[in-house]
């Protein structure tokens, strides 16, 4: 869906749309949609500055390598959002421009309007967890024989070492 500048000074536009899994490209090979993406919300345009507020709820379930045992992580995602595009033709080009406070949340847009799948690809990353682990329990891989911990009890012991103090084991 596209939201047409000409179609937002009429007024708010109403989506309720389903993308499924390939519709939207997230650019890494390892992150995969596995259900579809539900989104439903409103956009609108302020007359006065042209921002878009694009504003409403999405869901979806993803799935992308464990960070501790690289085996496939389901990660739900369930959010309401709320977020502002500003035409980029009102940024400085070429101008070192401080950027504070809220301007950090504001995204830009070129043309005629935007795209819903852009904006829905950029809160779907934003909603992934800094850690994204397969569960809470995972033991991750053994530093010593690389085996699953999960699937193999290794009975290995990692030697802690301190490579600070390397010089005056030669003394």
């Amino acid at each position: 869906m596209f939201f047409k500048i000409s179609d937002l000074e009429l007024g708010k536009v109403r989506f309720r749309e389903t993308f499924a899994p390939g519709a939207i490209e997230f650019f890494d090979p390892q992150l995969r949609q596995k259900a579809p993406i539900e989104a439903s919300g409103a956009a609108e345009l302020s007359p006065s500055t042209r921002e878009i507020r694009v504003s409403g709820n999405v869901t979806t379930r993803m799935e992308i390598a464990c960070d501790r045992c690289l085996e496939p992580a389901a990660i739900p995602l369930a959010a309401d959002f709320s977020l502002l595009y500003r035409p980029a033709s009102m940024t400085p080009q070429h101008v070192e421009v401080l950027i504070a406070g809220e301007e950090t949340e504001v995204g830009f847009y070129e043309g005629e309007g935007l795209e819903l799948a852009d904006v829905l690809r950029e809160e779907v990353l934003l909603l992934l967890p800094m850690q994204r682990v397969c569960s809470e329990e995972c033991k991750g891989i053994c530093p010593v024989c690389g085996q699953n911990r999960n699937q193999v009890a290794c009975n290995c012991h990692a030697e802690l070492t301190d490579d600070r103090w390397a010089g005056l084991r030669n003394l």
